[in-house]
């Protein structure tokens, strides 16, 4: 028996590849297994190579495996491009209609070719051939085609009993096809028992638009782009019900400034998008941080520059986050690692906009934003409302007709009292240049000093109250190396730790969670007890990197491991690189 599974479905894209997955997964899911699955596909709508990677195991993980048990393959360029991932003596499961051929140099696998497409003619359809594949795929694991029956039904139940009944005809043709291939289930095949739990199965994109409504947000302007799209389809279905609404903009420019007004006149909004989105919202974000509006943003990093590669992964936004806009102006840059993390820091980061009354850049990448995970139910009951020193409701003391509220007042934290449009004795003006404390346009040098002095000290404040700015799995009090990463690496990295410990090397890990402002401190003490310091990263350019030299010195010392091909990490690829500067390398080492 077997304690996890890796299983591929690749096609063209229109075929049904995302939904075989999904149908998959909720199976696996419903019986308590814990999920991590990625998905590779091209920006186009239709055509184009596309495959889903699924892992399945009794506990807990968060990193696609380095190789692959079974693959179910519906065209020729499925085996051509994925068959090297699996180990020898993997399954693949190939639609016959495309007379599948082996590549040369493929190491020995069983090769099952199933006439998928035939069977799902035969029931009415070739568009259930996905549900022949999941057939087959059950027939090898020894999972009951009943075990599909809630899940069918709550997908087509609404077509009429009909509609259900076809589809697990499909499934059930399937497993009898492959049962009779191998003459029963393969022990070597078959999964532990997971204990049934009550589990989540969604993406980061979903969780940080959960944590949105559970935070209060009832509003999200936003342009479509991928991978941030979904963070709009969820509130579309949501907010209407809650009271709340979305609107799809012209542009990025028309989003960030209406969640800047929607956030001025006291209602929490956000909006998301990826880099190109992001570097159109730059002027509007410098807006937000003059005015000390609240605001929330989501950006899901993926391949740039340009259009770029808008399917693949990347983490090379992190300069443009925190430097992108022209000035200084504070703002907060949040990295969650985990879908978890996603949905309590989408609620953060309202809290943190607000009480500081700043821009709030929440920052995932296309692994954490589209790839689905199992999930422990979230926690409502740690959820907190926090607002600040925003006064709506409240009764303002009076003043005389001439006389502004101080909007703007220097204060000891930075922070200044803030009203809503209409509210009485809170008149004050509000402008893009720089004023005084009523708002009032100054260029008077001393102002200026004091103004900006105000603003830049709210991040003081962001860095002593915002809880774990750093993740750490840090046992060694004289580390050989320590592995710093941020966003969807933090499992990968994990994995890599736990091979090179079992070699006998000590290594503490950090995952970054607060990128701006730096947490300067925990970082410094955990590179201090390192002799070597590798950070891991999805860009060419060692971003992470330099600016954990920028702020904790130890240049000679730290290193980066790179990669930006558009691909994720696999473990065995950091346990190598991390291997081999530990034992040998004194130089940057680059995984292209």
């Amino acid at each position: 028996m077997i304690s996890q599974l890796s299983w591929k479905v690749g096609g063209q894209q229109g075929e049904g590849i995302e939904s075989t997955g999904e149908i998959f997964s909720m199976a696996m899911n419903r019986m308590g297994y814990h999920l991590y699955s990625y998905r590779h596909f091209s920006s186009r709508i239709k055509g184009g190579h596309t495959n889903n990677k699924i892992r399945v195991s009794t506990t807990p993980m968060r990193a696609i495996s380095d190789d692959l048990d079974i693959l179910v393959a519906f065209d020729q360029e499925t085996i051509d491009f994925n068959a090297h991932e699996l180990r020898e003596g993997g399954i693949i499961i190939a639609d016959a209609k495309f007379n599948p051929k082996l590549p040369d140099g493929l190491k020995p696998v069983r090769f099952f070719t199933v006439p998928l497409t035939e069977i799902a003619d035969e029931l009415g359809t070739s568009l259930m051939k996905n549900m022949v594949s999941i057939g087959a795929s059950s027939a090898i694991l020894g999972i009951p085609v009943e075990s599909y029956r809630a899940i069918v039904e709550d997908m087509f139940l609404r077509k009429g009993e009909k509609v259900v009944e076809k589809n697990m005809e499909a499934i059930r043709r399937g497993f009898d096809f492959v049962n009779e291939l191998t003459g029963g289930q393969l022990p070597e095949f078959q999964m532990e028992k997971a204990d049934p739990q009550k589990q989540l199965f969604l993406i980061g994109n979903d969780a940080i638009a959960l944590g949105a409504v559970a935070a209060g947000c009832r509003f999200m302007p936003a342009y479509p782009i991928t991978p941030a799209s979904e963070v709009m389809e969820y509130l579309i279905k949501k907010l209407p019900k809650l009271g709340g609404t979305v609107i799809q903009t012209e542009d990025e420019i028309a989003a960030i400034t209406m969640a800047i007004g929607a956030n001025f006149a006291g209602a929490r909004s956000l909006t998301a998008s990826a880099g190109p989105g992001l570097s159109l919202m730059m002027e509007a974000i410098g807006l937000a941080g003059i005015t000390e509006t609240p605001v929330v943003i989501v950006n899901t990093q993926r391949g740039g520059p340009s259009t770029g590669m808008p399917t693949k992964i990347e983490q090379s936004d992190v300069n443009a986050m925190i430097y992108g806009t022209h000035g200084d102006i504070p703002k907060v840059v949040i990295t969650p690692s985990t879908v978890e993390e996603c949905f309590y820091d989408a609620v953060e980061a309202f809290n943190i906009a607000e009480e500081y009354q700043l821009p709030v850049i929440l920052m995932t990448d296309l692994t954490l934003s589209l790839g689905k995970q199992t999930v422990t139910p979230f926690d409502y009951s740690k959820v907190e409302i926090r607002r600040g020193k925003l006064l709506a409701g409240q009764e303002l003391p009076e003043k005389e007709q001439n006389d502004l509220f101080k909007r703007y007042e220097v204060t000891e934290d930075g922070v200044s009292p803030r009203v809503i449009p209409g509210q009485k004795y809170g008149l004050h003006h509000v402008t893009g240049v720089e004023h005084d404390q009523t708002g009032r346009p100054s260029e008077n040098a001393a102002n200026r000093i004091q103004q900006m002095d105000k603003r830049m000290r709210k991040l003081d404040g962001v860095l002593k109250t915002f809880k774990n700015p750093v993740t750490v799995d840090a046992p060694h009090a004289d580390a050989d190396v320590l592995v710093v990463g941020i966003n969807s690496t933090i499992g990968t990295i994990q994995e890599a730790k736990g091979r090179l410990e079992k070699e006998g090397i000590k290594v503490n890990h950090a995952q970054i969670r607060l990128l701006h402002p730096f947490p300067t401190e925990q970082i410094k003490a955990l590179v201090d007890k390192a002799k070597k310091v590798i950070v891991v990263e999805h860009n060419i350019q060692a971003q992470v990197t330099n600016l954990i030299k920028q702020h904790v010195g130890s240049a000679e010392k730290i290193q980066s491991v790179l990669k930006y091909d558009g691909n994720p990490f696999l473990p065995k690829e950091i346990y190598a690189e991390v291997k081999e500067l530990v034992k040998h390398g004194d130089y940057e080492r680059v995984s292209k």
